[in-house]
């Protein structure tokens, strides 16, 4: 949610943020006509409040005389306090809709427009060739017999998959690493609930015009999760946390679900958009002020994970239009994918700013002991279809694939998952 002083104040700033996303500006200028209606109101009814209590107190000291046509005055003017308190809070109701249609005001300085208008930062590593035919994953994962998606869809459906064997565990490794280096660097682990109620789904902003990719189960009020950045921006709700000796950082691990909805005949085959998936979320609640520190250290950390698996990437400033509603600024690192010759996106960090804990309602006290709306960000620092790259990326003439340095103590040193199919 907005900052309702800012729209008050500077309203033109939240119309360049929504000219930057390709949205509608004119929702600013509803807000603040919703707004000047429900301060109208509010002030209505507290004048008629003010005007009851003096008027209760007449009754108080007023003579057994004169009590009654007082009571009765009173009875009419209780009925119109109560008539105007319905006012505003239906005034309010009006506004609290619209503020909460308005998406985050992004950053100044990130590339303005749609998906296609995002902005190149760097690019990372010496992208994979080969003196031999290279296969895609699902290839290679047949011969290795550590993908079986013929079984997943058997079971589950299109876009499901098994992880067997080595694939498993590669995909344990990976995740195993990436807490490592969360622990190092401060994050708590948490292993997050993949269920949550709708308040915290909306309080995250996931909720709105991609609310269609969201597994919803209706019996029990309950959605379930595409990422645990959700279970983990409502875990401080409606709290004020100690951020006095610095931020509170998380790293929450999660199995992930999403409906892939409108994403029909787009990356059909193998694991790279799927239904199910696993993730591990890094979490930060900071002061607003530190939170774009926050999200470079973020990008620094998912970057040491990419480099750890020897992987080409590059690091892109995603243009406004391609945020989602929460992100005031959003770097997603994407890495080489031999088979298609292109990178795609392995993970994304996200600068919410205030935008979150102000819908989840959580605050920290400043030094003057005055309660301020944290600022919140996410970055993923590991995910099931990085076996996409790394499978390609580091496949051998026969079919094998050498596993990463790094990843070999978490696989009891094993250098090499061999070939279990043959052509």
């Amino acid at each position: 949610m907005i900052d309702l002083n800012l729209l008050r104040e500077n309203p033109d700033a939240i119309k360049a943020s929504q000219r930057a996303r390709l949205a509608d500006e004119s929702i600013v200028d509803q807000a603040q006509a919703a707004d000047a209606a429900w301060r109208k109101a509010l002030q209505e009814f507290e004048s008629l409040r003010a005007e009851q209590n003096a008027s209760a107190k007449l009754v108080g000291a007023a003579s057994k005389e004169d009590r009654p046509a007082l009571i009765e005055a009173g009875k009419a003017l209780a009925e119109k306090v109560k008539e105007a308190n319905e006012a505003a809070n239906e005034a309010q109701t009006v506004l609290d809709e619209l503020i909460w249609k308005i998406e985050n005001v992004v950053i100044e300085g990130i590339p303005a427009g749609g998906e296609e208008n995002f902005v190149v930062i760097k690019e990372v590593g010496t992208k994979a060739s080969f003196d031999f035919e290279p296969r895609d994953h699902v290839a290679l994962g047949e011969l290795l017999d550590i993908i079986d998606i013929e079984r997943g869809v058997k079971v589950s459906g299109s876009r499901f998959y098994f992880l067997k064997g080595w694939g498993a565990r590669l995909e344990l490794a990976m995740m195993n690493m990436a807490l490592d280096l969360a622990a190092k660097n401060d994050f708590t682990a948490l292993v997050t609930p993949t269920l949550v109620r709708p308040e915290v789904m909306a309080g995250t902003g996931f909720l709105g015009a991609h609310s269609d990719e969201i597994y919803y189960l209706p019996a029990d009020e309950l959605y379930l999760t595409g990422t645990s950045e959700v279970a983990l921006a409502g875990y401080h709700r409606d709290e004020i946390i100690d951020l006095s000796s610095g931020p509170k950082r998380y790293a929450g691990w999660s199995t992930c679900y999403r409906r892939e909805a409108g994403s029909a005949g787009r990356d059909t085959r193998g694991i790279l958009r799927v239904h199910q998936f696993n993730k591990l979320e890094m979490f930060s609640y900071i002061k607003p002020e530190d939170s774009e520190n926050e999200h470079l250290k973020l990008l620094a950390l998912e970057e040491q994970m990419l480099q750890a698996c020897e992987l080409a990437y590059r690091v892109i400033d995603t243009a406004a239009g391609d945020l989602g509603s929460s992100a005031a600024r959003k770097y997603d690192s994407e890495a080489w994918v031999p088979s298609q010759q292109t990178y795609r996106e392995l993970t994304s960090s996200s600068n919410c700013t205030t935008f979150q804990a102000r819908r989840l309602n959580v605050r920290y006290r400043d030094e003057n002991g005055k309660t301020q709306t944290a600022a919140t960000l996410n970055g993923t620092l590991a995910t099931t279809r990085w076996l996409v790259a790394i499978l390609e990326t580091h496949q051998q003439a026969d079919g094998s694939v050498r596993i990463p340095a790094a990843l070999r103590p978490y696989l009891g040193g094993q250098e090499f998952i061999p070939v279990v199919n043959k052509a």
